[in-house]
């Protein structure tokens, strides 16, 4: 009988054999969490392994019903997919109910940046105030890191301080979504403030130690503490929105593109498996293109 028990085997076969990341098996977690429920509130006596396609079709209206967005839901269904998937291998089921079934569509959202002045101002180490904590200069190490090079948080929590060598000489290795290894090139100022910290990290680091990021207690950063960490710089900096590490990955490929025209190459930089991907910073550059063009135009502009 295929149980929560079940679930866990799975996650742990995740993260142990296919080596998928803290996060990703995180959010199986908590989305198959979320199927057992709802089959849980199933009258009757269904169990996860008795459900079929029509169950898993109310399961989405229901979700959708709470507020739950087309993205969430397909990332949702895939979970499951998957899990199904793996299950139909182990011979304990013969069909997958989720397969067919799709998320209702939702408007497409562009990706929040910050503006090229906003950047500025974020990295702004306020006459070195900032620098003269060493998790400050930490921070400062971080945050160019991520708008230099790209980076989304889980690559930046997992570089090791072996690193330091490749960032002095201006690019840094990091392994990516499907254990994708790529090469990023790192500007001068990151450069510079990761060296400002690697001269410092022995003073938070504990012995052996070899994560290049480090908290307060000498561990590996966790990647909560870094988004708040960064929550907290943009409000000290009078930013007017809510700033993720996330953000700034967004705000490097547009401003890459607007500079450069060269999809591609920010592609590569992203590690985008897809260049459609990559290809949602065209329309953020149009929009500023359009801004332009209504205050600059003189047909354009409004009376």
């Amino acid at each position: 009988m295929v149980s929560r028990e079940s679930v866990s085997t799975y996650l742990d076969e995740l993260s142990q054999q296919r080596r998928q990341s803290p996060h990703t098996v995180s959010n199986y977690r908590r989305d198959l969490g979320v199927l057992c429920d709802l089959v849980d509130e199933l009258p009757g006596h269904f169990k996860i392994d008795t459900i079929q396609t029509p169950h898993i079709r109310r399961f989405i209206a229901q979700l959708h019903a709470r507020g739950l967005s087309g993205r969430s839901l397909a990332r949702r269904l895939s979970a499951w997919r998957g899990f199904y998937r793996w299950l139909g291998l182990r011979g304990e089921v013969t069909l997958n109910p989720v397969d067919g079934v799709r998320a209702p569509k939702s408007p497409k959202s562009l990706p929040k940046v910050l503006s090229p002045d906003e950047a500025n101002r974020l990295l702004d180490s306020s006459g070195d105030k900032v620098l003269a904590d060493v998790l400050g200069t930490r921070d400062q190490a971080m945050f160019e890191l991520f708008y230099s090079s790209g980076l989304r948080l889980a690559e930046l929590a997992a570089l090791d301080v072996s690193c330091l060598d490749d960032i002095a000489s201006g690019e840094v290795r990091v392994l990516g979504k499907r254990n994708k290894l790529r090469l990023v090139p790192v500007g001068r100022q990151a450069r510079e403030a990761v060296a400002s910290w690697g001269r410092r990290r022995a003073e938070v680091a504990a012995p052996e130690q070899s994560a290049l990021f480090v908290g307060k207690r000498g561990d590996r950063i966790n990647p909560r503490v870094i988004e708040e960490r960064l929550k907290q710089r943009a409000l000290a900096q009078g930013l007017p929105t809510r700033v993720h590490p996330h953000m700034l990955r967004h705000s490097f490929a547009s401003h890459l593109l607007q500079a450069s025209g060269d999809l591609r190459a920010v592609q590569e930089m992203l590690g985008h498996a897809s260049i459609a991907s990559t290809q949602v910073y065209t329309h953020l550059d149009f929009q500023h293109l359009a801004k332009v063009y209504d205050a600059a135009h003189p047909r354009a502009k409004r009376k």
